[in-house]
C-alpha cells in the first residue's frame, strides 16, 4: 500500500467524521443518534479505532514536532496560494474542506514517515520488524 492509498484512508477517516455536508458522522449522530444509539456508538468506536491507529503511528514516526512541522508546511502552500490570487478563503465549505485535506496530510505522511525514512536511509526504526 503507498503513500496515496494511506493518505486517501486519512481523508476518508477524516471527511467521515466531519465534513461541511450533511453526510458524516457528526451530523448524523446529532440528528439520530438518539434512536439509534447501539448504531452510533459502535459507528464512534469504529472511528476511533482508526483515529487511534494513525495518531499512533503518526505520533511515533514524527512526533508532536514533526506534526506541526508538516500543518505548518500545509499552512505555508495555502498561504503562497491565497496570496497569489489563486485561493479564496470566503467560502466556510471550502475552509473545512481544507482543513480535513490539511490534517489528512499530517496523518498520511505520520502513517507514511518509516516507510520513507527505512528506503532513503536503510535504517528501520526500533519497532519495526523485518517483513
Amino acid at each position: 500500500m503507498g503513500f496515496f492509498a494511506r493518505w486517501l484512508f486519512a481523508f476518508g477517516l477524516l471527511a467521515v467524521t466531519y465534513n461541511p455536508t450533511q453526510y458524516n458522522y457528526v451530523a448524523w449522530v446529532m440528528q439520530h443518534g438518539a434512536s439509534n444509539l447501539s448504531i452510533a456508538v459502535l459507528g464512534g468506536l469504529l472511528l476511533l479505532v482508526g483515529y487511534i491507529i494513525y495518531l499512533r503511528a503518526t505520533l511515533r514516526s514524527i512526533g508532536g514536532f514533526g506534526m506541526a512541522l508538516v500543518l505548518a508546511v500545509v499552512g505555508a502552500v495555502l498561504w503562497v496560494l491565497y496570496d497569489l490570487g489563486l485561493l479564496t478563503l470566503d467560502n466556510g465549505n471550502l475552509n473545512t474542506w481544507l482543513g480535513v485535506f490539511a490534517l489528512s496530510l499530517v496523518l498520511g505522511v505520520g502513517l507514511n514517515w518509516s516507510h520513507v525514512r527505512r528506503r532513503l536511509s536503510g535504517q528501520a526504526d526500533m519497532d519495526d520488524v523485518d517483513e
